[in-house]
C-alpha cells in the first residue's frame, strides 16, 4: 500500500504512570553514571490522532489546540512534533492530521507530549502502509524529541506509550534501551488496579525548565540518583510478587529522595496533598513527571479508599487500569472496502490482532518495510545489572 490508499486512519497511545526510577532515564545522568532504569504503568488514559485525506491534494490540514488550515510546505506547519514527524516519514500534502486528549496534554506528568507522538508516527506509518515495531515507534519518537528538536527530557514516555503494560526500561549509556515487560495474569492485575488512586493537583505546568535544573545538577546529586535507579529494579520485583504494601512504601522512599533533585519539583500545596493522603492510609506515593504539578500517583489499601478519597474530595481523582497493549491502531478504512476488520492483509507481516471493539488494535508486528526493521521485542539485560 501507498499513501492514499487509506482514507481514514485513527490511532492511539496511552499515558504512563511512573512507580519508580523517574529521572535516570536523563542523558545527564545515563550517559555518564549510567544505566537508568524506571518501572512504569501505560493506563488506560489516551491521545488519539486521526491521519485523513485532505480535500485539497496540495496542502496540510493540522488540528489540534489550533488548526492550521491551506499549510502548503510541512516545513511551513508550525506544530514542531507534528512538522518533524511527517518530514522523518516523509508524509507528502493531502493529509490531514487531527488529535484528541482525554487528559489535560499540557505538562501532567503523565508523559502526554511523547504519547501524542507515538499515536501520530503510527497513524503516518499505518497511513503509509507500513506496518511498524513498539521500538521502532519509540526510536522514531526519541530522535524527534530528543535529537531533533532539542527539547529537555528523558526517554521513558516515548517507550512506555509505544510497548504499554507495566514494564522495567534501562537506558545504557550507549543510548539502547533494555524492556523488560511484566507477566502479570488478570486477578494480580486488578489486585493492583484496586489500590491505584491517580489524583490531579489542577496545576499544568511546563517540565522543561525543572528537566533543565535537573540535567545541570545531576553530578550534585549523584547518590540520589543512584538509589532512585535501585528502587527501580525493586519495584519489578515487588510487582512481580504482589507485594503492594512493599511497593507503596518505596514508592515513599522515591519521592523523598526525587524531591531533592530541584527546586521547584515539590511545593506547599503538593506537600499538603500527599500528607493527607498518608495520614488517612494510603501506603506510599510520589508526583509524577518533572514535578510541579500534574497527577500524583499513590497505593491505597481496598479497605482505605474511602477513606482517602473523602481526605482528597477538593481534587480530581481519576479511576485508573493498566493498558496491556501500549499503541494501537484502532480504526482504518479504505477506498476499496471501507471499515477494516482485519490489517494483516495489507502488510508483508505476521501480525497477531487483538479486537477490542471497533476496528482491530494491532499487536506484535514484523515488519518488512524499509524504515521498520528492527527486531521485535526486548533487549537482553547486560549480566549483573537488573532484576535477575
Amino acid at each position: 500500500m501507498t499513501q492514499g490508499d487509506f482514507r481514514y486512519v485513527v490511532a492511539r497511545a496511552p499515558l504512563r504512570v511512573t512507580f519508580t526510577g523517574g529521572g535516570t532515564d536523563l542523558p545527564s545522568f545515563y550517559r555518564r553514571y549510567g544505566p537508568g532504569a524506571t518501572t512504569s504503568a501505560a493506563v488506560n488514559r489516551y491521545i488519539y490522532v486521526t491521519v485523513a485525506r485532505n480535500f485539497y491534494p496540495d496542502e496540510y490540514r493540522i488540528s489540534y489546540s489550533v488548526t492550521e488550515n491551506a499549510v502548503k510546505s510541512a516545513e511551513e506547519i508550525r506544530h514542531p512534533t507534528v512538522r518533524e514527524a511527517l518530514k522523518l516519514l516523509d508524509v507528502k500534502s493531502g493529509v490531514q492530521v487531527i488529535s484528541v486528549t482525554e487528559i489535560p496534554s499540557r505538562g501532567t506528568g503523565l508523559g502526554s507530549s511523547s504519547s501524542f507522538l507515538v499515536a501520530l508516527l503510527l497513524a503516518l506509518h499505518t497511513w503509509l502502509g507500513e506496518a511498524v515495531t513498539p521500538e521502532t515507534l519509540a526510536r522514531e519518537a526519541v530522535k524527534i524529541e530528543r535529537e531533533i528538536l532539542k527539547e529537555p527530557g528523558g526517554k521513558q514516555d516515548q517507550y512506555a506509550a509505544a510497548y504499554g503494560g507495566i514494564a522495567l526500561y534501562q537506558f545504557n549509556p550507549d543510548e539502547s534501551v533494555a524492556v523488560r515487560p511484566l507477566a502479570m495474569g488478570k486477578e494480580k492485575r486488578e489486585e493492583l488496579e484496586k489500590r491505584l488512586l491517580l489524583l490531579f493537583t489542577g496545576v499544568e505546568r511546563s517540565s522543561g525548565s525543572i528537566h533543565e535544573v535537573q540535567d545541570a545538577s545531576v553530578a550534585d546529586h549523584l547518590e540520589g540518583y543512584q538509589r532512585v535507579r535501585e528502587y527501580a529494579y525493586s519495584a519489578y520485583g515487588l510487582l512481580s510478587e504482589g507485594d503492594y504494601e512493599g511497593l507503596g512504601k518505596l514508592m515513599g522512599e522515591n519521592w523523598a529522595v526525587k524531591r531533592t533533585f530541584a527546586p521547584g519539583i515539590t511545593n506547599p500545596q503538593i506537600d499538603a496533598i500527599y500528607e493527607r493522603a498518608i495520614k488517612a492510609g494510603a501506603l506510599g506515593g510520589k508526583l509524577q513527571g518533572a514535578g510541579g504539578g500534574g497527577f500524583m500517583l499513590f497505593l491505597v489499601p481496598p479497605d482505605k479508599r474511602a477513606e482517602v478519597l473523602k481526605a482528597l474530595s477538593d481534587y480530581r481523582v481519576e479511576e485508573v487500569k493498566v493498558d496491556p497493549f501500549g499503541a494501537r491502531v484502532a480504526y482504518a478504512e479504505d477506498w476499496r472496502t471501507g471499515p477494516l476488520t482485519q490489517l494483516s492483509s495489507y502488510f508483508s507481516v505476521t501480525i497477531s490482532a487483538v479486537r477490542l471493539g471497533p476496528g482491530i488494535f494491532l499487536s506484535t508486528a514484523l515488519p518488512r518495510s524499509k524504515r521498520s526493521t528492527g527486531k521485535v521485542g526486548a533487549r537482553p539485560f547486560p549480566e549483573g545489572i537488573g532484576p535477575a
